[in-house]
């Protein structure tokens, strides 16, 4: 960082840093803390972001009966809201675009007068989720999110996003009526993957894999993660949907141990899986204890807990000294006057 000096201005004067050397160090650590600047903020927009995908993902996984709570909603809605701030702070053109247009259909949800929604709009809501986890995905690795590649997934995603307002709006004008009033339809064929019972028993070792580590809200966020990818596996047979649902709400309950829980959800969705793969659907029904587990947790009743007899009393003390010694005598055996003794005396002298 240190220039040699002219020989005109003597011996020490070569040893002096010039000005321009000076300028172009402080820009060097200007630039140096800009950019790790910039970087914490990414990382800190990236796990803020992957923290609203989760509550996305979570409502997303049974919209119906999280229609019925609009805070709920309110929770989404602001979930996206937040991805789109933070996104288009930092210039990301493709994460703002797709998590303003969730945004736009959730306020359809929170404002507008669409009370039931169906398996169609949350297999396309979950559709615009999937992009915006792809592409947050794509900006945490190695390589970043390129311009191209974001602006790609944000064309295929578009058509989604013009599909599910069309639908909510139908569903808000009762032009289409939400699954659940009537028959449901028996699943086509092709309506799920070919190997499906292969691809349960794959998404079932990864979650057997995150049942081993320690029971934290993290690991468990792991398991509802798993939860969702295997409900939409189900394509739109209800009675797998709904077996996953019932094991989701098992695993978001923190009173539910990973040792109870592991054996019974891996067994019910290995087998329920394999059910599936051979067309009997309509067998596909929660166990009684796996209910049980899922049920939520009733509030405990609220009981004071018993205070020391010593303690539970509260003694006015009068004025007159020799009435308080009486008091005392009265109130407390000799050990416990003994010891007020001693916390007396020390008080006194403490204080002098």
């Amino acid at each position: 960082m240190f220039c040699m000096g002219s020989s005109d201005s003597g011996q020490e004067s070569r040893f002096l840093p010039r000005r321009g050397c000076f300028l172009e160090g402080a820009e060097i650590v200007r630039r140096t803390v800009v950019s790790d600047q910039q970087d914490r903020i990414m990382r800190l927009f990236i796990e803020e972001a992957k923290e609203h995908l989760d509550t996305l993902e979570n409502g997303l996984v049974d919209l119906k009966s999280t229609m019925k709570d609009p805070e709920s909603v309110q929770e989404m809605f602001r979930a996206a809201h937040s991805v789109k701030g933070g996104a288009a702070m930092l210039g990301l053109d493709s994460i703002k675009t797709t998590a303003h247009r969730l945004e736009d259909c959730f306020k359809v949800l929170k404002d507008g007068p669409v009370k039931q929604v169906d398996q169609t709009a949350e297999s396309l809501f979950l559709k615009g989720v999937d992009t915006l986890k792809d592409l947050l995905g794509r900006l945490e690795g190695p390589f970043g999110l390129r311009n191209e590649e974001g602006e790609k997934l944000v064309q295929q995603v578009m058509p989604v996003f013009a599909q599910l307002e069309t639908h909510l709006n139908k569903l808000a004008s009762g032009k289409v009526q939400a699954a659940g009033s009537g028959t449901p339809a028996a699943p086509t064929a092709g309506a799920v993957p070919a190997n499906f019972a292969v691809e349960v028993m794959t998404l079932l070792k990864e979650m057997l894999q995150v049942f081993k580590q320690k029971e934290s809200a993290a690991s468990r966020s792991e398991l509802t993660a798993v939860c969702v990818r295997l409900y939409k596996l189900g394509g739109k047979i209800e009675t797998w949907q709904n077996l996953v649902k019932t094991a989701r709400a098992a695993i978001v309950n923190p009173k539910n141990s990973y040792k109870v829980l592991a054996p019974l959800i891996i067994k019910e969705l290995k087998e329920a899986g394999d059910l599936v793969q051979v067309g009997k659907v309509k067998t596909i029904v929660p166990s009684k204890n796996l209910l049980l587990l899922a049920a939520s947790p009733k509030p405990a009743e609220a009981s004071a807990p018993a205070a020391p007899a010593a303690a539970s009393k509260q003694v006015a003390l009068p004025a007159e000294p020799k009435a308080v010694v009486k008091l005392l005598l009265k109130t407390f055996n000799k050990k416990q006057l003994s010891e007020i003794a001693k916390l007396l005396v020390n008080a006194i002298k403490s204080s002098k």
